[in-house]
This record gives structure tokens, sequence and C-alpha cells, in this order.
């Protein structure tokens, strides 16, 4: 297995699809550190939270890979990815967030968590995110859920390449499954 920019993707029918939240607006830790932590969510339009059993299989991958991580949480709505990589002991976590009121959730969801000095939320969308040059020191584990039919994941992968991500990052994309994504030519898939 090689790990060179590696990507993951919901197209490829390894992970179920997502769905709605279904009574209660709560979002649970599954792992780590604020494991069984309930977190509300917000009712927006088109804010799908990455389901636990999906979250579950996709940090036990990840297992040892998560500790001490520089994760990127594009398109990060709930933070549901972003928050369980901090819980699993990610050293810090940037979530991208173009709606003022949901980034404001997520960053009450940080305070709740007492994770604050190791997330940060920028509220900006994603793909100008990452036009600008990286300020930071590149990411070692990115997750894009971009919405769906927008035609968002191929630039933002493309742009991820742009000093983004360390060489041997992991990339995990969420798509719906009917999309086929053309990742850049020096990605591999891993699962």
């Amino acid at each position: 297995m090689t790990r060179r920019r590696t990507s993951s993707s919901r197209a490829s029918r390894h992970l179920p699809a997502p769905s709605r939240s279904q009574g209660g607006g709560r979002l649970r830790i599954i792992g780590g550190e604020f494991r069984r932590r309930l977190l509300p969510v917000l009712d927006s339009p088109g804010l799908r939270p990455t389901p636990d059993r999906v979250r579950e299989t996709l940090f036990n991958w990840l297992a040892l890979d998560t500790p001490g991580a520089c994760v990127l949480d594009l398109f990060a709505g709930t933070g549901a990815l972003g928050l369980e990589a901090l819980s699993r002991g990610a050293a810090s976590a940037t979530f991208v967030e173009r709606d003022p009121r949901i980034a404001e959730a997520l960053g009450a969801n940080l305070e709740a968590l007492g994770a604050t000095l190791r997330g940060r939320v920028q509220v900006a969308d994603a793909l100008a995110f990452l036009t600008a040059p990286p300020a930071d020191s590149p990411f070692t584990l990115a997750f894009l859920d971009p919405p769906f039919r927008q035609g968002l994941a191929e630039p933002c992968c493309l742009a991820l390449e742009q000093g983004w991500l360390t060489d041997e990052a992991y990339v995990y994309l969420e798509t719906e499954s009917e999309l086929t994504v053309a990742v850049p030519t020096s990605w591999q898939l891993h699962r």
C-alpha cells in the first residue's frame, strides 16, 4: 500500500451514502477523547453530517495516521470529520465553511469540547480558500465533502496540489455515488 496523496471516495461504493440526520439535530463523536459527546447540529438545507457508521469505518482505516495529524476539513458543515479527528488525537484541524451561521455553530461546538486551541474555523468558500497561498504548514489529512452536483470536487482536488498537502497526505473525498472524479495523477486510491 502506498500513501502518496491517497484518496477515498464514496463513488467507489466502499461506504454507504450519507443521509440526513433523523430526529434531533445531534452529532455524536464516535471515539477518542470526546467519545459519546453529543453536539447540536443546525437544521440547514444541504447540511448532511457524515453518518456514525461511515465515520467509524473511515477512522478505523486512518487509526495510525490520525494522531498528530494536521487536518483540513473543507466544506466542513457540521465538522463531523474534523471533530472526530481532533477527538482521536489530531494535532490541529482547520474547518472551512462558507455559511457564517453554520461556521458559528461549529465554533461553538469546538468551545464546548474545549478544542479551540487545536481547531479553528475559517468562514470562506472552500475553492476561494484554496486559491490563496497556503499560510500554514501542509496538511497531512484532508476531508472534502462538497455540496452534491455543483462540480466542486475536481477543482478542489487539483487546488490541493498547490502546496496544501504533505507528500504522503491522505485525502478523503465524499461525492455522490454517480460521480467519477478525475483526481491528480500522483494520487493513489487507498480504499
